[in-house]
């Protein structure tokens, strides 16, 4: 398991390094303008594929609680497009790379699944959340006899 420390200086030192030289590297060759402009744009663009998308999940949401199904794994997405948003808005290629890269639905559900049979939450053989499958449930009552 990776340590806490080493997640907390690679999120808030090292990324920003890393995207504020490649900042200066694009503006250099193309200009400090078209590179503002660029990440202006990049936000924009992400902020109304986010929106669209999160709509997209409010709906399976609403449709699996009409279903009367636990809307886990639709919950999870919601919450990961509110991260995906937020970098999508932070100046930066790397993350603005990221961001679109986690707004496709597919790949966006691979790392929730990934996510959650690492930390043994999914177990391998279990079907994912919202697959459809429910398997089989036989009612009945027992007593027990000591």
């Amino acid at each position: 398991m990776v340590h806490p420390l080493f997640v907390f200086l690679a999120i808030f030192v090292v990324a920003p390094l890393v995207e504020l030289y490649l900042l200066i590297e694009v503006g250099s060759r193309i200009g400090a303008l078209p590179t503002i402009g660029l990440s202006i744009f990049t936000a924009v663009l992400g902020g109304a594929l986010v929106r669209m998308q999160g709509f997209s999940v409010l709906y399976r949401v609403q449709t699996a609680l009409a279903r009367g199904e636990v809307p886990a794994l639709e919950v999870m997405e919601g919450a990961m497009l509110l991260v995906v948003g937020l970098a999508l808005l932070l100046p930066g290629f790397i993350t603005d790379a990221v961001g679109f890269l986690l707004l496709i639905p597919p790949v966006r559900r691979g790392v929730i699944l990934w996510y959650l049979r690492s930390r043994g939450i999914l177990r391998p053989g279990a079907p994912p959340p919202g697959s459809g499958d429910t398997g089989r449930y036989i009612e009945g009552d027992f007593r027990r006899e000591d």
